[in-house]
């Protein structure tokens, strides 16, 4: 007995030694990183710069997060709901009080390289400098002289919304003294790393230019890597796929070809993939078609090009699929009806999808890998909230589809979600009615 208390008085003291000495070796670090003299750069406005930030600023969408829905772009304010609490997005605007009028080139830099705003504080990695901190200089410097050329906006950012101890600057330094390195910057000399607009040549070079804009300009593993439970990233290069925020999304594995991957593509098709979102193997949906929208089909060809180079490029993952097994005869009767009353008009008694005026309208949902995935939440998504793939310059009129929520029972679309997933060839688990309600 004594021997126990014994042993519980010296845990009692060690955990919390052991916590101090923690937070002390946290904030040490942080000391010392903000005392690393920055990567030399240079403030300039001159129009090449402009308009090269212009083009990486789209290919980054910062807009995307800074810009709130019907307010005034990049004057932050959006939402971001994550599991840890809601986070808001700051004004990107050149606004002296608000915004990021006051700061330097230098200051951006940071804030891009080592998460840090102007005034010191920490930054939550909702804002993706994890991946940014593999940008270069140059790059952020044209970004950041692009956002000084922007209209201001005098917009305050709410204050964040997170619960114990995330709120705290102190966990924010633990948590980065475990999880976050920032990067070494590439060299601008290195392959595929363009000094102009995008002008990255084929194989190699071609290949490191779309690594690059993949891992830090895109920040793709920020979606399409896998998390721990406190939200760091786990093998960011191999974007092995992961949750979408709390948005109920899955953003598929980049190197299972039975989800996301690309390998058994052509150049050409991921290509235009990229900048249409529609081919005949599927179409953007969710928050991917937001990508694209508003990033990836401004890509120059050149950049898409070098970004299908890397994808391509992308080792195989060995997954193991998840075991089929056929669904109750019931089931599967009460989807074929549904499936015939709301959805074959559009994608075929078949699932051979459908053509209007020879253009591809509807997709096909025979052999269409999205809606086989493993885990079913983007086929639910689609079939609750409807189903818009991006309006883009290849693609400019796609056809959407209406949602279901309102009209199918909980058993009517794990049903048809199920004939879908069981039809035409397509061998993917049953869906099951607690599966539909996790959406609420």
């Amino acid at each position: 007995m004594r021997t126990f208390l014994r042993g519980l008085i010296g845990l009692s003291i060690a955990l919390p030694v052991m916590a101090l000495l923690l937070i002390a070796g946290a904030w040490a670090r942080e000391l010392w990183l903000a005392g690393r003299p920055a990567v030399s750069g240079a403030e300039d406005t001159n129009p090449a710069l402009v308009a090269r930030g212009a083009y990486l600023a789209r290919v980054a969408n910062c807009a995307g997060c800074h810009s709130p829905r019907g307010g005034a772009p990049l004057a932050g304010g959006l939402p971001l709901g994550t599991p840890f609490g809601t986070l808001f997005s700051s004004n990107l605007t050149p606004d002296p009080e608000t915004g990021l009028g006051r700061w330097s080139a230098d200051d951006f830099w940071r804030a891009m390289h080592h998460g840090r705003s102007r005034d010191g504080r920490l930054l939550y990695p909702a804002f993706p400098y994890t991946s940014y901190t593999a940008m270069t200089r140059e790059d952020a410097d044209a970004i950041f002289a692009w956002l000084r050329q922007q209209p201001a906006v005098r917009q305050t950012t709410p204050a964040h919304q997170l619960g114990w101890p995330y709120r705290w600057q102190t966990a924010l330094a633990v948590w980065r003294l475990m999880y976050f390195t920032p990067g070494d910057a590439p060299s601008q000399d290195e392959p595929g790393i363009d000094r102009g607009s995008s002008r990255g040549e084929g194989g190699q070079a071609a290949s490191a230019r779309g690594r690059y804009l993949v891992q830090a300009v895109g920040h793709c593993a920020e979606c399409h890597a896998p998390r721990n439970r406190l939200g760091a990233l786990r093998d960011a290069t191999g974007l092995r796929g992961g949750w979408v925020g709390v948005q109920g999304w899955t953003a598929p594995s980049l190197a299972d070809p039975r989800a996301a991957g690309v390998q058994d593509w052509s150049e050409d098709e991921v290509t235009h993939w990229l900048r249409a979102g529609w081919s005949p193997r599927g179409a953007a949906l969710g928050p991917m078609a937001d990508v694209v929208a508003e990033s990836l089909q401004h890509l120059s060809e050149a950049d898409a090009r070098a970004i299908a180079v890397y994808l391509r490029g992308l080792p195989r993952e060995a997954a193991t699929p998840a075991e089929f097994k056929p669904a109750p005869p019931a089931q599967l009767d009460l989807g074929r009806q549904v499936y015939a009353k709301h959805c074959a008009d559009c994608h075929g008694d078949r699932g051979q999808g459908r053509r209007i005026d020879g253009q591809p309208a509807y997709p096909p949902l025979a052999g269409n890998r999205a809606v086989t995935l493993d885990a079913p939440q983007n086929l639910l998504q689609t079939l609750a909230d409807g189903g818009y793939a991006p309006a883009t310059l290849a693609h400019p009129r796609p056809y959407g589809m209406p949602p279901w929520r309102q009209v199918l029972s909980e058993e009517e679309m794990a049903a048809v979600a199920t004939v879908i997933r069981q039809s035409w060839g397509n061998q993917a688990p049953a869906v099951t009615t607690q599966d539909v309600l996790r959406l609420k």
